[in-house]
């Protein structure tokens, strides 16, 4: 289905430039940009538990790319292992954009939509580093292809396969956690009574992906959750929140309250630095900062509505963003990269997904809306930045695609 010179374009594509930057970046690889999971990784691989401190579970991250990175440990926690495995996830990625490609135009559109997705120049950057976001676009570009397929034949077994894909994507990024009822209810939309046993289907899938892990957090951590991160949630909820943001900080800058227990990730601090257990009741913690949350919901509404403006804003905003995460780099080619390149690169993707989209199926722009909307209203209730929206830009490569080509015919004097 895809031609051999097409998947040879787009591994160019994709390994040639992310080696560059690999090469570049390999000092930093393990010691810069690295978040939580990184932590669980290594933890997991010396002592067999999955937490921050050997013998103590936790659940306070979302597992999937913590157990991505576990096998690469195993073998070696090198910067060229890691970077080379998240190449070949870019590459898988862009080869699905591909096969969406082929089911809403010809194979010029689908070679295109794979080579402006996988040569976005933050992605070619932030793809190489230890970040959890790697996985989302495969699993986001996965998920769009299995509903295309069941909206075209809605059986059983696609609907089945679109739950579990969905499924992983919510352990990987738990925003996603309500994805399955959009699916279901475009389904349904789309395809009617024929599409109530796969959107059933749906559900099914995504709980054999996700309940075991939830049963498992029951038994070793003591709540049935997916994470017990709910700090930060509150982070970015509560009266703190609008300040730190809007002079450039990150919700990791907002105080903690006065006096509250140390978080998973306070212990393993004091863990590493002195050798002593603290133990913490996340359960508990979770609960704690929910309660917090919804307290400043409905105490403040109109501190929320300014906040989940300025989520949103910092979601849209061809601006590379949060402003703390620029601080790496700065005076350097990454930082024209980020001043120049990436907004230039968003605008004119932009401009032509706008162009393009009335080139596509309805069906598919009516996914792709839905989508990016989720991406938003999520937004909303926890914040935004670039490396949330970039992982779903590839549906604006897809818009965008037919326009390219068109215009590219325009130019050679052969209009479509």
């Amino acid at each position: 289905m895809i031609r051999r010179s097409h998947a040879v374009a787009i591994a160019l594509a994709c390994a040639l430039p992310r080696l560059l930057v690999l090469a570049s970046e390999r000092g930093d690889i393990l010691s810069s940009y690295t978040e939580k999971s990184d932590d669980f990784a290594r933890v997991l691989v010396s002592s067999g538990t999955f937490g921050l401190i050997p013998g103590v579970p936790s659940a306070y991250t979302q597992p999937l790319y913590s157990f991505f990175l576990v096998p690469i440990y195993w073998a070696e926690r090198s910067w060229w292992l890691i970077g080379g495995s998240q190449i070949l996830v870019a590459f898988l990625a862009a080869l699905v954009v591909y096969l969406i490609g082929l089911r809403i135009g010809d194979r010029r559109v689908a070679l295109t939509a794979s080579l402006i997705s996988t040569l976005h120049p933050y992605l070619v950057w932030h793809d190489i580093h230890v970040n959890r976001e790697i996985l989302d676009q495969l699993l986001g570009a996965l998920l769009v292809l299995c509903t295309l397929a069941c909206a075209e034949r809605p059986t059983l077994r696609r609907g089945l396969l679109l739950g579990l894909v969905t499924g992983l994507a919510v352990l990987g990024n738990s925003r996603l956690v309500l994805l399955p009822l959009v699916l279901g209810g475009y389904l349904l939309v789309v395809r009617r009574r024929e599409a109530v046993i796969p959107a059933a289907a749906i559900l099914a899938g995504v709980a054999v992906a996700v309940v075991p892990w939830m049963v498992r957090n029951e038994t070793r951590v003591g709540c049935f959750t997916i994470t017990t991160d709910a700090r930060a949630l509150w982070k970015a909820n509560n009266p703190a929140t609008y300040e730190t943001l809007r002079r450039g900080d990150w919700i990791d800058q907002v105080p903690d309250l006065p006096g509250v227990a140390p978080s998973p990730q306070d212990a393993a601090d004091i863990y590493n630095a002195t050798g002593r257990v603290v133990r913490v009741d996340e359960c508990a913690q979770m609960h704690f900062y929910q309660r917090e949350v919804i307290d400043f919901w409905r105490d403040q509404p109109i501190e929320k509505a300014k906040l989940a403006g300025l989520a949103v804003a910092g979601l849209w905003s061809p601006i590379v963003g949060p402003a703390s995460d620029r601080s790496e780099g700065s005076g350097t080619w990454l930082d024209t990269a980020r001043n120049w390149i990436v907004p230039t690169w968003f605008v004119a993707l932009l401009a032509f997904a706008v162009a393009g989209a009335r080139r596509v199926p309805r069906r598919f722009l009516g996914l792709a809306l839905t989508l990016l909307a989720y991406e938003t209203v999520m937004a909303t209730v926890f914040t935004g930045a670039t490396r949330y929206r970039v992982s779903w830009e590839f549906l604006l490569a897809l818009l965008a695609a037919p326009a390219v080509v068109g215009l590219l015919d325009r130019v050679r004097g052969h209009p479509r």
